[in-house]
């Protein structure tokens, strides 16, 4: 499914097409979350043993934690605190970003899970948090470089309500695990670096005052260069005005002379 870009224009086409791009957002983000709580509430009323799905750093049979840490989580805190970022930051994203989503988000999966196995502490990683700072990073980079007034807004919206996830990339808890919260967020630089481009940018709007504005400018500069033309007023140029320190110019015929101002009376002055 490949949604319509969105454009400048209020039309009832472009409403209808934003609708469903909202549409989409949502009903991917909640597909999401409920992903992670299904599996959460899965195992809680059958007594899995969530542990052998986690990311064991190093060792080979952590490998499969790659792909299934995401849903597992620690406690039911642990969930409810993973489900609001996570809900809000992918609904942002598949809403913004729909091309660059379906790379994305993979990719940031992928990469802070591998990160994780490769040089985190050797402890058992659980929990989506990293997916959640992933996708943080992703779309407040991917906001800077694009510079597009919907870039720039979700940008800033996501910088004011999780701009702490760039403080939990450093150790500061035992039980937290930084190691995947930084290697979501790299994982979330990459992909906005790479896949920045991949969404058109919608083109701004010009409003009619602006060109009416632009039309008055450009009329009143051009009368305004003709007026002077023809009555020789052109003031010189800056390299042709005499310097004071040079002295006054020498009288010339043409009538462009220096008023030369008369010495003064006092032979001895004095300071007040």
């Amino acid at each position: 499914m490949d949604l319509a870009p969105i454009t400048a224009e209020a039309s009832a086409a472009t409403v209808r097409s934003d609708r469903e791009r909202v549409r989409y957002a949502v009903l991917g983000a909640l597909a999401l979350v409920a992903g992670i709580w299904i599996v959460w509430l899965a195992a809680f009323a059958l007594g899995w043993d969530m542990d052998a799905l986690g990311i064991r750093p190093r060792d080979p049979r952590g490998l499969i934690g790659i792909l299934t840490a995401p849903f597992v989580h620690a406690s039911f805190e642990h969930l409810m605190s993973n489900t609001l970022p996570l809900g809000l930051l992918s609904a942002f994203t598949l809403y913004a970003y729909p091309r660059a989503a379906r790379y994305a988000l993979p990719l940031i999966w992928i990469v802070s899970g591998v990160g994780v196995w490769l040089w985190a502490r050797p402890s058992l990683h659980v929990g989506i948090s990293g997916i959640t700072h992933g996708l943080m990073f992703f779309l407040f980079v991917i906001g800077l470089l694009r510079r597009d007034r919907l870039g720039v807004s979700i940008a800033l919206a996501v910088f004011f309500l999780y701009g702490g996830m760039t403080m939990t990339v450093l150790p500061r808890e035992e039980n937290v695990s930084f190691e995947y919260h930084a290697a979501g967020a790299i994982a979330g630089l990459i992909a906005a670096l790479a896949f920045s481009g991949l969404d058109p940018v919608a083109p701004r709007k010009r409003y009619s005052w602006e060109d009416e504005e632009d039309e008055e400018t450009e009329g009143a500069e051009f009368g305004y260069r003709n007026e002077i033309e023809r009555s020789g007023l052109e003031p010189d140029r800056p390299r042709d005005v005499p310097k004071l320190w040079d002295g006054p110019r020498p009288r010339q015929a043409d009538g462009d002379n220096v008023i030369e101002f008369p010495p003064s009376r006092r032979e001895n002055p004095t300071l007040h």
